[in-house]
Parts: C-alpha cells; sequence; structure tokens
C-alpha cells in the first residue's frame, strides 16, 4: 500500500491518524500473507515497527530529497516490491508511483481514492487553473491503467463513471469504517449546550461560519478539536466576538470518543466532504450531529432522522443549532437511529470483507 506523496507513519502519529488507520490494516493482516506499507517517512518510521504486528514498512531510510527518492524507490525496494501480488494506493496524489510499479513488475492495481482530487481541486482553484488541470489529467491516467477504482461512496462512483468515461463495474465502493467498539455511547456527563468540532481548521471546513454563527447563541460552548492554517485567524475571532470556544488542538485518537460523548451536539460545517470519517463516529457514539447540506455530509445525513441538514452560511448554521438545542426528543431520536445506521453500514468487520473480497478477485 503507497502512501500518500510526503506522508509517513510518524505524520499519522502526529495528526492522531495512527490507531485510527492500522485498525483496519491490522485486521485486514489477519486474512492476508503479507501487507507492506511503502511510506515517505525516513527511518524514524521504522521504529513504530513493535506496533504494526507483522506489518512490513518501506521508508526513505536515506533521508533523500522527496523527488529523488520518487524517482528511485521502486528499485531501492525492488527485493520486497517484486515479491508483491496486488499493489494499493492510499489517495491518489501517489498514482504517478503506483502506476509505475505496476507496469515494472506486472501487479494488479487498487487506485483507492477516499475523496475526488480532481472534484476538490476545481473547487479550490477553479476549472481553468494550470493545477486542476494537472490534477485532471494525473486522475485519469491513474484511473485508465488501474484494474479497480476503490471509491466511499456511490455518488463518487458516479462522478468517475461520467468524468472520466469509464464502466461502472470497474469501480467498487469500501466505505469508509467506525471502530462501533471503540466509538460508542459512554456514560459520561454530557455539558449542556456544548459543541464539538472535530477536523482539520482549514478553509474547507467552513470555521469562520461556525463561529460567526455561534455569535447569536447564548450560553453555547464550542470545542475545536484539531489544528491547522487557520488556527491563529479562528483565535483572533473567538476573541473578537467574545466567543466561549476551546481549541484543544490534535488529540490521541482514542480519547475522541470521550469528547464526542461529553458534547451535546456535534457539527461539520464543512463546503464540501468526500466521506467524513469523523461525522461517522461521531454517529456511532449516538451524538446528534449537524452537517451542511453539500456533497459528502448529505449522503450520510438523512434530515430529521440520523442528523441534521442545514446551509453553509452562518445564519442557516445557527437556525440549525438552535433548532436542535432546543429539542430534546429529536436529540435523542436522531442520536440513536445514527448509531443504527453506523451499526448497518459501516463497521470494521464489513469494510474488511469487502476490501478481502476485492484482493481475493485480483489475486486470482
Amino acid at each position: 500500500m503507497f502512501f500518500s506523496r510526503t506522508m509517513s507513519l510518524q505524520a499519522w502519529d502526529k495528526g492522531g491518524l495512527l490507531e485510527r488507520e492500522l485498525s483496519f490494516y491490522q485486521n485486514l493482516q489477519r486474512n492476508l500473507g503479507g501487507l507492506t506499507f511503502v511510506t515517505y517517512g525516513d527511518s524514524n518510521d521504522l521504529r513504530y515497527t513493535n506496533r504494526l504486528l507483522g506489518l512490513r514498512v518501506l521508508c526513505n531510510r536515506w533521508r533523500l530529497p522527496i523527488r529523488v527518492y520518487e524517482l528511485i524507490m521502486l528499485f531501492v525496494q525492488a527485493p520486497w516490491l517484486r515479491h508483491v501480488t496486488v499493489f494499493k494506493t492510499n489517495q491518489t496524489s501517489v498514482g504517478h508511483v503506483a502506476l509505475l510499479a505496476k507496469f515494472i513488475y506486472r501487479k494488479p492495481l487498487i487506485a483507492r481514492c477516499g475523496f475526488m482530487a480532481s472534484e476538490f481541486a476545481v473547487r479550490e482553484f477553479g476549472a481553468d487553473s494550470s493545477r486542476a488541470k494537472i490534477i485532471i489529467g494525473l486522475e485519469k491516467i491513474l484511473f485508465r491503467f488501474a484494474d479497480y477504482i476503490v471509491v466511499t461512496t456511490e455518488q463518487m462512483r458516479q462522478y468517475i463513471s461520467k468524468f472520466h468515461h469509464l464502466p461502472l463495474q470497474r469501480v467498487r465502493v469500501i466505505p469508509n469504517y467506525v471502530d462501533t467498539e471503540r466509538f460508542k455511547p459512554l456514560p459520561e456527563a454530557r455539558k449542556r449546550n456544548s459543541i464539538c468540532f472535530i477536523g482539520r481548521l482549514e478553509q474547507q471546513k467552513n470555521l469562520v461560519a461556525l463561529l460567526e454563527a455561534s455569535k447569536g447563541l447564548t450560553h453555547v460552548e464550542l470545542s475545536l478539536i484539531g489544528d491547522g492554517s487557520l488556527r491563529t485567524e479562528l483565535l483572533r475571532l473567538a476573541q473578537t466576538y467574545r466567543l466561549p470556544v476551546n481549541f484543544l488542538g490534535s488529540l490521541p485518537y482514542f480519547s475522541l470518543p470521550k469528547h464526542l460523548n461529553r458534547a451535546e451536539i456535534f457539527v461539520l460545517p464543512s463546503l464540501y466532504e468526500g466521506h467524513p470519517k469523523v461525522l461517522l463516529e461521531a454517529m456511532s457514539c449516538g451524538r446528534p450531529v449537524i452537517g451542511t447540506d453539500v456533497p459528502g455530509i448529505r449522503e450520510l445525513i438523512r434530515h430529521r432522522e440520523t442528523g441534521f441538514l442545514c446551509g453553509t452560511s452562518p445564519a442557516d448554521i445557527r437556525a440549525a443549532i438552535q433548532a436542535v438545542l432546543s429539542d430534546m426528543d429529536l436529540r435523542m431520536r436522531i442520536g440513536r437511529q445514527a448509531r443504527e445506521f453506523v451499526l448497518e453500514n459501516f463497521t470494521l468487520e464489513r469494510t474488511v470483507e469487502m476490501e478481502i473480497a476485492l484482493l481475493d478477485e485480483l489475486a486470482a
């Protein structure tokens, strides 16, 4: 499995993602002859060996510049790569390396993407930008030659078929998963009128609108878990508006169920998403969730059944928070149904079974 470009086990660990990601691959490993991570990390990645339970790590232990390492990685790692049965990308950003590996070693390739890089690029940079055109072109080449493309939602499957003119049978849906034994309702003392957000503090997450929405709410406390480039701006806004906002930074993965269960509601105010794991984890904890009515979120939330949908403006977000906080019956109902929805569709065991079925098909 090829890590995303520049990504490493150490980066996963610092971002609080390591345990979440390892839970899937360690369960998968029990059904395989072996599993290898190809990372962009240096020798520090080898220090995680004792936590990987038999997974092999191939990393940039020579500490070469990233462009040099990409040019030679498939050759310096050849003793292990030539014995692999199937190659897989974690995201499309490393597709060019994985494609080259497919052709050199004549192995099947799964191009996995948790979000559509081309769609995100168009939203962020504009359809006519050179950066978006490059990302679209690389994505098109990767999907053209991959044996299978794996996405996390049916909407993404339809998008790829239409946008890249590919047959639907080459695109498989394997959704994100939740460790429902860890992310479950807990007897934590709820903090009244408390709102929780977990994610990157970036433009995509629309957190400025969330803070502006909080201006009109009394006795409401907001907790932001995560870090990113907007942290300083959000701190300034919170001080300017005199808002009770807790900036908790990146926290250990296994501490998140406790924070989710303490919150009265969870809010994801993004402008767009792929298939947000954190939303599923909040739903698995039985939390009433509010999400914006945008791609990636609207596919998971059935309005007033498994969550509450709203617009992306501060006024819309404020109205949704007021509606949910003021209705205890609504909170209890959508929280219970959200948990049931996750148990039916997004358990770790179900996702591992789907992955194994695809790997068996390719190996055959």
